[in-house]
């Protein structure tokens, strides 16, 4: 009874909010419409879709806001009218009751909560759809902020879940396009991010890891994690003192460099993407504040991105390809790291992204969005079979927040003369000398460990009753000794390059 109530209060929201538009809009269904339009005559629909539909998802309430907040960042399949307008979902509501509060401390810890903390604060100081947070002071008078969960709040995202998993299925049964847009694919990807954010403990190692790549940081300060007091539904951190970073008044009467502020948030947006693949992927001005001599504090770990070498590389050549206007390195830089088929004509694919790039080089740098450069690469990628990576869709989603931040606390912001020499140097360590040094100290200790096994597996390989076992193992060793090949090819050569340099300077 309850799912069919709740259909039918989905059913009237999306019929008061006009919602029925985006159905009507299909070929087959237009002649719908008047229809529809006499039977709700005394609807008025005079305001833009993409603000219908994000009234429609708040009136709806927190699990399809979020879903909404999720969605927005999907601009690979949402319009951009649409993904723009449900990028200003505020993920607010009334906090749950301090009995609720109360109950949950003592299920978690065994014991009332005046026996776990010197002081709680019963007023929550921040509330959102899936957790709130209380300020509190630990028994050895350290300062902490508790996150709790919402309670039921699984059973209330399993039920709008399965609701949204049926509707994205009519979506592809009924629709042409259906299968283009991968409604059940976007569903899924929301159903991963909610569920990571149900782990309070997931959340807190991502902190913790977070904290420890910036620990000698002047830029970021990151919370440390009171474990003690941490469970899957309980997170206990350090409490943080400074001021939202979009009270920008408030920042320069305190003496903050906001100029030097906008440059520093580009630079931690590049240590973590290049130096860590590890990155914070919501970073947007609630979650953000500034100390009082004017360090970034990063707050809310429940959405966060890695990348491999492969996809850091990928990027940073399509940064520094971009500026060159070298678009057939773009080109090539897609097709390499295997996001376009390999029978892709590169010609075509970078006439395309030449299309896309070129007109933007008629306006000063500072006006360029890199963000959006990297979103219509995406889109235009998506013609030659692209498959969009979701940890590309999170960075683009967190590179347009920290631009348009950046932006907010600088107009002036030139936002690649700030990360250039950053991606410079890094491609410089990946591709020059010390990149070949430091790939050399990290194999080193696999070749003193495998070099003394060699003669063993020779001897087990040839042992091998099977002919195919035999042959399989052959390969295998084939292919282990030519990587070792190359590697001590690369030792040799690099040794020898010393030697010559000692006796050049002996020479002298």
């Amino acid at each position: 009874m309850l799912p069919l109530l709740r259909l039918a209060k989905i059913f009237s929201v999306g019929v008061r909010f006009g919602l029925d538009e985006f159905v009507l809009a299909h070929s087959r269904l237009r002649w719908l419409r008047s229809i529809i339009s006499t039977l709700l005559f005394w609807r008025r629909l005079d305001r833009p879709r993409g603000e219908r539909l994000r009234e429609a998802l708040e009136a709806l309430g927190p699990i399809f806001v979020k879903f909404g907040q999720v969605l927005s960042t999907r601009r690979d399949l949402v319009p951009l009218d649409i993904a723009d307008e449900l990028a200003r979902l505020q993920d607010r509501v009334p906090p749950f009751s301090t009995a609720e509060v109360l109950a949950t401390l003592e299920r978690v810890y065994g014991k009332p909560v005046d026996q776990v903390f010197l002081r709680f604060e019963r007023e929550a100081v921040a509330s959102a759809s899936v957790a709130q947070v209380h300020f509190a002071v630990l028994p050895d008078g350290r300062e902490a902020a508790v996150k709790i969960l919402r309670p039921g709040i699984g059973k209330v995202i399993a039920r709008d879940l399965a609701l949204l998993e049926t509707a994205a299925a009519v979506i592809e049964a009924l629709w042409a396009d259906g299968r283009r847009l991968k409604p059940r694919e976007v569903i899924a990807e929301f159903d991963k991010h909610l569920r990571d954010e149900l782990d309070l403990l997931r959340e807190a190692a991502s902190a913790s890891q977070l904290r420890r790549n910036f620990r000698d940081s002047d830029l970021l300060r990151v919370p440390e994690v009171f474990w003690d007091w941490c469970a899957t539904d309980v997170m206990v951190m350090e409490r943080m003192h400074g001021l939202p970073i979009s009270q920008i008044d408030a920042l320069r009467a305190q003496g903050v460099d906001v100029t030097k502020l906008s440059r520093m948030g580009v630079e931690i947006f590049f240590m973590q993407v290049f130096r860590d693949g590890f990155f914070h992927a919501d970073m947007h001005p609630g979650n953000i504040l500034v100390s009082p001599e004017g360090r970034y504090i990063a707050l809310d770990f429940g959405i966060m991105g890695t990348l491999t070498d492969i996809d850091k590389n990928y990027l940073a050549q399509n940064f520094l390809a971009f500026f060159r206007r070298d678009y057939r390195r773009v080109a090539q830089a897609h097709v390499e790291a295997g996001w376009v088929p390999p029978g892709t004509r590169v010609d075509e694919f970078e006439a395309a992204i030449r299309s896309v790039c070129e007109p933007i080089f008629d306006k000063p740098l500072r006006e360029i969005s890199f963000g959006k450069v990297l979103l219509r690469l995406f889109q235009t990628a998506q013609r030659f079979n692209l498959e969009v990576q979701p940890q590309l869709v999170l960075l683009q989603k967190t590179l347009l927040n920290i631009e348009g931040l950046g932006r907010e606390l600088d107009p002036d912001l030139d936002l690649w003369k700030t990360g250039k020499p950053y991606l410079e140097r890094w491609m410089s360590e990946q591709m020059g000398w010390r990149g070949l040094v430091r790939h050399l100290q990290e194999e080193v200790p696999q070749w003193a460990e495998l070099l003394p096994q060699l003669p063993r597996l020779v001897h087990r390989s040839l042992s091998e009753p099977a002919p195919h076992t035999l042959e399989a193992a052959i390969v295998r060793l084939a292919r282990e000794q030519r990587r070792q090949t190359r590697w001590l090819t690369a030792i040799a050569v690099l040794f020898a390059l010393t030697l010559a340099g000692i006796a050049a300077l002996l020479l002298r």
